[in-house]
């Protein structure tokens, strides 16, 4: 059964995303003719890839939270569950790793517009890319967390591996769209709000994840309802704010409202706020029905955790999506 929920929770992100992408506008689009540069194979690999690289980040963390949070230890050290949380967090952390290779090799090719097998002539311009220094950043520090993690038997370095794993989430946030031109204000705040978002949608996302593998405990889910509730919050604060700066309403009353009817990229805003709803709705009835039955209706709790963590994962196709639309 986490099998089929695993291959749902991956199929439907990336279904999403090749969706939003195309309907969007930020789909590649061919070279015309006579002109060089990446493949089309290689301009769709990149936000698969991105794709992949978030989802084992959020895998990551989640199997930290559980380690740290909400599975018991034994006097500082990890439990048998705990233990087969950081060893998954290693696994995921060595995908994490990978894909964010390919995502470096595929951005620099993007980017500067040469074929894949042209793009070692063109190095030392590659090595100069933000978004590539970013992500080699993140590379490094995912792979030491894979070989940390690969021996980690105590609470104290599950908690160390978790600070790198959030520190690994920071670099390629600061090269996005709210990272342009950060000496203003707004660019400043709009990047502080993007890192506390993801921050907040990780810890959520990886959490209801981890408790679905690892735990039926009720502390542990009330735990997590607790955390929730607080990444639920400051997902829709610094979501609501993120849209708003990015689409021009605070130079025009009706500004967001006109980009979110008239550009792509606010149709893409707009449904991750639907989804945003959708998932306070499933929360507030976690809280109401399934929570408070949860010892004797298990399955409803369950059931309806499965649903939303594949809802999740679409909302981060959606996400990535955005984050390559115009």
């Amino acid at each position: 059964m986490r099998k089929l929920l695993a291959i749902g929770v991956v199929a439907a992100g990336i279904a999403v995303l090749v969706v939003a992408l195309l309907a969007a506008g930020g789909a590649p689009k061919p070279l015309p003719a006579g002109l060089s540069g990446a493949s089309m194979p290689v301009s769709w690999a990149l936000p698969v890839l991105r794709f992949v690289a978030d989802l084992a980040a959020i895998a990551c963390v989640g199997a930290l939270l559980a380690a740290v949070v909400l599975l018991p230890g034994d006097g500082g050290k990890l439990g048998g569950q705990g233990l087969r949380a950081v060893q998954d967090a290693a696994v995921v952390a060595g995908v994490w790793a990978v894909a964010s290779l390919g995502g470096l090799v595929t951005t620099a090719a993007v980017i500067l517009g040469v074929p894949l097998s042209h793009l070692g002539e063109h190095a030392e311009l590659a090595g100069g890319l933000n978004q590539v220094r970013a992500l080699a950043v993140t590379i490094v520090l995912t792979a030491i967390l894979a070989v940390v993690l690969s021996g980690c038997r105590t609470v104290a370095t599950a908690r160390v591996c978790l600070g790198l794993a959030a520190a690994a989430l920071v670099g390629p946030l600061l090269n996005g769209h709210g990272a342009i031109e950060r000496t203003t204000f707004w660019s400043v705040l709009a990047t502080g709000s993007l890192v506390v978002h993801v921050f907040a949608v990780t810890v959520w996302i990886g959490g209801l994840g981890a408790l679905l593998r690892y735990t039926r405990d009720r502390n542990a889910v009330e735990r997590f309802s607790a955390m929730a509730l607080i990444c639920a919050v400051c997902v829709g604060a610094t979501g609501l704010l993120t849209g708003e700066i990015h689409l021009g309403g605070r130079e025009d009353g009706w500004g967001l409202i006109t980009q979110w009817v008239t550009s792509g990229y606010g149709a893409l805003v707009f449904a991750k706020a639907v989804a945003f709803t959708a998932l306070v709705v499933i929360g507030w009835w976690h809280r109401k029905a399934t929570l408070p039955a949860l010892a004797d209706r298990p399955a409803a709790f369950w059931r309806l955790a499965a649903g939303e963590l594949i809802l999740m994962a679409a909302t981060v196709g959606l996400a990535v999506a955005l984050s390559r639309t115009p």
